[in-house]
């Protein structure tokens, strides 16, 4: 079987969209031939079976030229493919569902978000499946979905040796509303008046002009606390490179309001580094251990609790094994990817 798809950006080292290098790989070896359409590209390095094609944007190309591409390319490789998987934008769907069907081509969307709308609902009349990581983080009612749980590149995040003392906490991610990186804040207020070696650091960058008025605000907050000298913003990084923030961290801590498995907390856990969410989906992978990493929605005094609770446990380090271990046996991309390859190829 062969297979087209369509995502973002094709680039190992792109901070937010790296991973996804990883599953192209897998994907190319669950099918006889992969063409991906992106819309822009960096550096990869992929099978001989994996065909790329760009709709341009490293070449700033404009959205008229973007429409125009993806449809000759949708076109020219129709004899190429016989399904179709979309990464996360359902307006490929919208762009390409009708002429796919037509041509008798499967079509799937992969979404993880808790965003609904009435691009998504139109997609979803249009594909014939829909994979995501749980419940919540496709929130439209359809036969269609299947719950695969996510991906993660264990040969990136792994457990390495750990400095436990470091008292530093790691945010990774766009800095944006969403991510309330207010909460680490005040919550980092809160511990440094205990101990004033806690410190806290930002790995991302604002995307959008309302995201980068956020971060201002940050800022302005940090110099109100008094917390410049315990707080760094140091941009986007590679996945290895966040790999290697992840063992130098005490702690990761993710402050987003309950939706799709972020895969960032996983990608803590794989690499040994405790995290700490206020996402509640990830309830069934902490089990037992749930009241110990995850905190009320923008409750920083809780969070601060869970934090002191957990530096000074005698068992933290078979806890973090323990989870590092799971979350790589289960959330391996492998793993993910061959739950889909199976689903489309039947």
């Amino acid at each position: 079987m062969r297979l087209l798809i369509v995502t973002q950006k094709v680039d190992k080292n792109d901070p937010v969209l790296g991973f996804f290098h990883r599953w192209i790989e897998k994907f190319a070896k669950n099918f006889e031939r992969v063409t991906v359409i992106c819309l822009g590209k960096g550096e990869y390095n992929l099978p001989a079976n994996v065909k790329v094609l760009s709709l341009g944007k490293e070449e700033h190309r404009s959205k008229a030229e973007y429409l125009s591409r993806f449809y000759r390319y949708i076109w020219s490789e129709r004899k190429s493919y016989d399904a179709v998987f979309v990464h996360m934008n359902q307006e490929y769907v919208l762009l390409g569902g009708l002429f796919w069907k037509l041509w008798g081509k499967k079509i799937a969307l992969w979404y993880v978000h808790r965003q609904k709308n009435v691009r998504l609902w139109i997609a979803e009349k249009l594909s014939h499946l829909i994979f995501t990581s749980t419940p919540e983080s496709f929130h439209i009612k359809s036969k269609k979905v299947q719950y695969v749980g996510h991906g993660i590149d264990t040969n990136i995040f792994r457990p390495s040796s750990r400095d436990w003392s470091s008292h530093t906490l790691l945010s990774v991610g766009r800095i944006t509303p969403i991510k309330n990186c207010q909460v680490l804040l005040n919550t980092l207020s809160l511990l440094v008046k205990k101990d004033p070696k806690w410190r806290a650091i930002f790995v991302g960058d604002p995307a959008t002009n309302p995201d980068k008025l956020y971060k201002k605000k940050l800022e302005k907050k940090i110099e109100e606390d008094g917390l410049a000298s315990s707080v760094q913003f140091i941009g986007s990084l590679t996945p290895i490179e966040v790999q290697d923030r992840f063992s130098k961290a005490s702690a990761s801590v993710n402050m987003t309001p309950t939706g799709g498995m972020d895969k960032v907390v996983l990608e803590s856990l794989a690499a040994g580094c405790p995290v700490f969410t206020s996402n509640t989906a990830f309830q069934a992978l902490f089990g037992e251990r749930s009241a110990d990493f995850i905190f009320s929605f923008g409750n920083a005094l809780d969070l601060a609790q869970k934090i002191e609770c957990f530096d000074t446990s005698v068992d933290r380090v078979t806890i973090i094994d323990q989870l590092s271990e799971k979350v790589r046996r289960e959330y391996g991309v492998e793993n993910i990817i061959t739950k889909i390859s199976n689903i489309l190829s039947k």
